[in-house]
């Protein structure tokens, strides 16, 4: 069966976001005002062939943990929907 993994990535709320505070820095140039943070992280979004939901979901945390994040900097989370 096939599964979309929506999977989202952010630095841990502990560590300093250079991108998010160049971004938060420069969103009055644009006229954005009253912004008070920005976290910048990424967004993944992965098709994959399992043989069930618990399969799909230890594939995606496989994934996660070795290649997708950075698990000492980043955290992640993730929804399985069948396609």
């Amino acid at each position: 069966m096939k599964y979309i993994a929506n999977i989202k990535i952010m630095p841990h709320k502990e560590l300093l976001d250079p991108q998010g505070k160049t971004v938060l820095k420069n969103l009055s140039n644009i006229e954005v005002d009253q912004v008070n943070d920005v976290r910048i992280g990424k967004f993944i979004q992965m098709t994959l062939e399992a043989d069930s939901e618990a399969d799909a979901s230890a594939k995606v945390e496989h994934s996660c943990k070795k290649l997708l994040a950075n698990v000492i900097m980043e955290t992640y989370e993730y929804e399985l929907t069948p396609a």
